[in-house]
């Protein structure tokens, strides 16, 4: 038998830090195979720091002589020491410092972790295993205390303590479910995103599906999808005419309105992916009579900013682009569409570094959305709706920023059989694909999103509908978020769901469109039509 993983081990032990088996992982109510979880390939571990769980994410190029051992050290020390300054980390500084000081080792973020549970409750998914490491190297080398190894516990420091720690910081969602169980207000989460923050702005060191093909696609091009503004246009030009025509509601997309009452932002995929999403606005929008618009400067048709997950200069860059647009077109403020983790960059971060001659007012479409619905503006017919639903509460929305009620008000209006998850609200667990994993298959991420991060929120959904399983039932899972609709979709497509279970799922504008009487029947297309 192995023996149980010790905080020391990170210093000493060769090869992996843990293995998880499939038996440990927890069961479903659903027959469901497992993804294989391969051995990454020598080529792989001779290059890089593989030393978790053959998986890789962080690609930190393995030291070839003790000389870059010792500078890797060295360099990861000056960033900590970095975070720990106000000028260098005035937007997380006191909570951080909050987090650093204060744990009772309690373990209710343990309980509180879906990866925790999902894994087997494996040792090193604890949120507080990475962060001790964090907390014990912070109070020997950077804090300085007196007898700090002695009152605090030591902690060996050599490369593959750092190597492992970076790469610990990606197996966290960043749901901050643990946050919300901490008695004294620890927050696990924001210590695995400062030490993704330390890699990438001190060491260079970041996943390329956020940074190369995220950020700095994004700031050069206008989008993480590639598309430019011209390109961008002529997609929303295309879903005009081809909803309009299926819909039997002729509708435009106004762009660049000065002076506009909101801007609207998408998360661009929707674009690419879930044209209806997009679609479903613009009706929603016309018809209630709004004054709105969208963007077409760069990167302001695109509400996607990954600095949120790693990194506070690109984070910085993308909302200073989002401000923009907004005051260059005077509009009264910007409404953010179904994405949660913008949400949390352009109305929570963004507050801590947008000038004042920036702060447009932000707001959420959620609270707009359900005071359309029950208005009396538009006219629904619920009974287009007649189908079980239950609602996936994105973390960044919910239990961040407590915006919890205005969708369920809209579908207890307009979906009969509506149903909650267990548990829901800001209880929820995170879909598995959140801080940025919904779009990183490479290296065994796709069969760890799968298997692990998604696996409890897979047991959420099936008990939802545990009374109609099986393909007799049409049933929808409401995910109002581009990030969470990309792994429900994966979670979906590889459990079977679709063909066993007649599952699909969407956002919550999708619902209101499809219950509008003025609107022809069936905007919701289930996947077998």
């Amino acid at each position: 038998m192995k023996a149980p993983l010790n905080l020391r081990d990170v210093s000493t032990v060769r090869g992996n830090l843990a293995d998880i088996a499939e038996e440990d992982l927890i069961q479903l109510p659903i027959d469901m195979e497992n993804i294989p979880w391969k051995p990454l390939g020598e080529e792989a571990k001779d290059k890089y720091c593989c030393l978790l769980d053959d998986m890789l994410v962080l690609q930190i190029p393995r030291p070839q002589t003790p000389r870059e051992e010792e500078e890797l050290v060295n360099r990861f020390l000056e960033g900590m020491r970095k975070l720990f300054t106000p000028e260098n980390n005035w937007t997380f500084l006191p909570m951080l410092e909050t987090s650093m000081n204060y744990c009772a080792q309690c373990n209710s973020c343990s309980d509180a972790c879906h990866l925790f549970e999902a894994s087997g409750k494996n040792e090193m998914y604890r949120p507080n295993f990475r962060s001790e490491i964090f907390r014990r190297i912070y109070k020997q080398y950077i804090a300085g205390e007196p007898f700090a190894k002695w009152r605090y516990g030591d902690i060996g420091l050599n490369w593959m303590t750092v190597a492992r720690l970076g790469e610990l910081a990606y197996r966290c969602n960043l749901c901050r479910r643990c946050a919300q169980s901490c008695p004294i207000g620890v927050d696990n989460g924001l210590i695995a995103r400062e030490i993704r923050k330390l890699f990438s702005q001190e060491l260079g060191i970041n996943p390329p599906e956020l940074h190369d093909n995220g950020s700095m696609l994004q700031l050069s091009t206008g989008s993480s999808t590639k598309m430019n503004a011209l390109v961008v246009r002529d997609n929303v030009e295309f879903i005009n005419e081809d909803f309009s025509e299926s819909t039997g509601y002729e509708f435009t997309t106004p762009w660049d309105v000065e002076g506009a009452d909101i801007l609207l932002i998408h998360n661009a995929g929707e674009i690419m992916a879930w044209p209806e999403n997009i679609a479903a606005f613009s009706i929603i929008f016309q018809a209630a009579g709004l004054s709105w618009t969208l963007s077409s400067d760069l990167a302001a048709y695109d509400s996607i900013n990954y600095g949120t997950f790693y990194d506070d200069v690109q984070f910085a860059r993308t909302a200073l682009l989002h401000a923009q647009a907004a005051k260059k077109l005077g509009v009264k403020k910007i409404v953010l569409g179904e994405c949660g983790h913008a949400h949390k960059a352009l109305t929570v971060i963004a507050d801590r570094i947008l000038p004042q001659e920036l702060n447009v007012p932000r707001e959420s479409c959620f609270p707009i959305l359900r005071d359309i619905v029950l208005s009396g503006k538009i006219r629904f017919d619920q009974t287009r709706n007649d189908f079980p639903v239950t609602l996936h509460d994105p973390c960044n929305v919910v239990r961040l920023m407590g915006i919890n009620k205005p969708q369920r008000e809209i579908l207890r209006h307009l979906c009969p059989q509506f149903r909650e998850m267990t548990p829901h609200g800001v209880e929820n667990y995170c879909c598995g694909g959140g801080s940025g994993f919904a779009i990183m298959s490479r290296n065994n991420i796709e069969a760890w999103r799968n298997n692990i991060s998604g696996r409890r929120k897979m047991r959420q959904i099936c008990g939802a509908f545990s009374e109609c399983l099986g393909p007799e039932t049409k049933k929808y899972v409401c995910a109002p978020c581009s990030n969470c609709k990309g792994q429900i979709r994966e979670i979906i497509k590889h459990s079977g769901l679709l063909e066993k279970n007649s599952l699909q799922y969407g956002g919550v504008v999708e619902l209101i469109v499809n219950a509008m009487v003025d609107v022809n029947p069936g905007f919701i297309k289930w996947e077998e039509e």
